[in-house]
């Protein structure tokens, strides 16, 4: 797939830089063509030498280099690729691809091009966390640019959180996505998984029996066929695929807060078991068992996530809800589209009998403005299967 591909790859200065290293090596294994660009600052970390020995090609360093810039060089490299991969990319480069600067070689081709820009943060779980960062971010994001990544885990200064640069295969898979020649090729799909995690005090929560498996297979799916996909996820036990931007949270309030964040897209399917309450006012410390009886709990009512986008002002252009029920289901799940506003709603029966919960099957029915249409129980992936490529048929509809 990678096969002549032609990816010039900006290396900005942080520790992540090293991962670079391999990331040519896998990309060329491929039969990438890699072309290196290195900031100043990633100079501190990986060597011009071993960057130009992986990639077998010239590395380029300096905006004014004589030579390559009589012809306009910096022009042509930022148009002869097929597309511009930032790995790693610092807060500070983000920054000023999100504001449009241009006082270095990177940042000049990152503002100069029109080739598709994949980009793959990596910093600070602070500096991540920052609201300034989260702007640039999402600039970025409505500016057409794709991330992949970060991942949670610990840092080399110690902390841990999200921030770490994704794998060197996931950013290879990240690429692949994008060349992929499928049905979904230039689309935008959000997706949620997952149960969500409400706290009742620091170490209890209420939540659901969902695994998140169902999520998974359709980013899977979309990515499959060619889609860019924004994977918002609670704690799920199934874990989320490779070459999609993930975003993991835990309450619905925090799933909320992600999916505006992903939007616009052209199409959202909510698979998420979302908590329909939360615990109001959850205790700071971990509650302690008293003779006086049971503890008296206040519950709220959760953001409602699928009627909140289907109502929007910037809805996508389709939106799919899910619908677990456990009795008269296509009853339900047909009054649930119409209540909530989004196009299509799949329906199942998560009895306990039906083992679907957590299970590898699914047994659906997809509830539409035509009607409900009876699937037969297959494996999640093949019902992920069938869904995107309904969706891949609405959307060009």
């Amino acid at each position: 797939m990678l096969a002549n591909k032609r990816i010039l790859l900006i290396i900005s200065g942080g520790i992540a830089a090293f991962k670079a290293l391999d990331l040519i090596r896998r990309l060329k294994e491929r039969g990438a063509i890699v072309t290196p660009v290195l900031t100043r600052g990633a100079e501190e970390f990986v060597t011009p030498l071993s960057v130009s020995a992986l990639a077998g090609s010239k590395v380029f360093r300096d905006l004014f280099d004589l030579t390559d810039e009589a012809e306009m060089g910096h022009i042509e490299l930022s148009r002869s690729a097929d597309l511009i991969v930032v790995a790693p990319a610092t807060a500070d480069l983000m920054a000023k691809m999100a504001q449009g600067l241009a006082g270095d070689l990177a940042t000049t081709l990152l503002l100069a091009t029109d080739t598709p820009v994949l980009v793959a943060p990596a910093m600070n779980v602070r500096m991540w966390n920052h609201a300034a960062t989260q702007r640039n971010l999402a600039t970025l994001q409505s500016d057409g640019i794709a991330i992949i990544g970060p991942n949670e885990g610990d840092m080399a200064c110690g902390e841990y959180g999200p921030g770490r640069m994704s794998e060197p295969l996931e950013i290879v898979a990240a690429i692949e996505a994008h060349f992929a020649d499928g049905p979904l090729q230039g689309k935008h799909v959000l997706i949620t998984s997952g149960p969500t995690h409400e706290p009742i005090d620091p170490v209890r929560y209420i939540a659901n029996r969902s695994s998140g498996a169902q999520g998974t297979a359709l980013a899977t799916a979309c990515r499959d066929m060619g889609a860019r996909v924004t994977f918002v996820t609670g704690p799920a036990s199934v874990a989320p695929p490779e070459g999609v931007e993930v975003v993991a949270v835990e309450t619905a309030q925090q799933m909320l807060e992600a999916v505006q964040s992903a939007i616009p897209a052209d199409a959202a399917i909510f698979a998420a078991a979302v908590a329909d309450w939360r615990v109001e006012g959850a205790s700071e410390q971990k509650m302690k068992k008293t003779k006086g009886g049971f503890p008296t709990l206040s519950f709220a009512e959760n953001p409602d996530i699928l009627a909140t986008v289907s109502q929007g002002s910037d809805r996508p252009a389709l939106v799919v809800g899910f619908a677990a029920e456990t009795e008269t289901v296509v009853e339900h799940a047909t009054a649930k589209r119409l209540r909530k506003g989004c196009d299509w709603i799949v329906a199942n029966d998560v009895s306990p009998a039906t083992g679907i919960m957590g299970g590898s099957e699914n047994d659906v029915t997809l509830i539409t403005e035509e009607g409900a249409e009876n699937w037969p129980r297959m494996g999640k992936d093949a019902v992920a299967e069938k869904l995107a490529a309904r969706i891949a048929a609405a959307l060009e509809a």
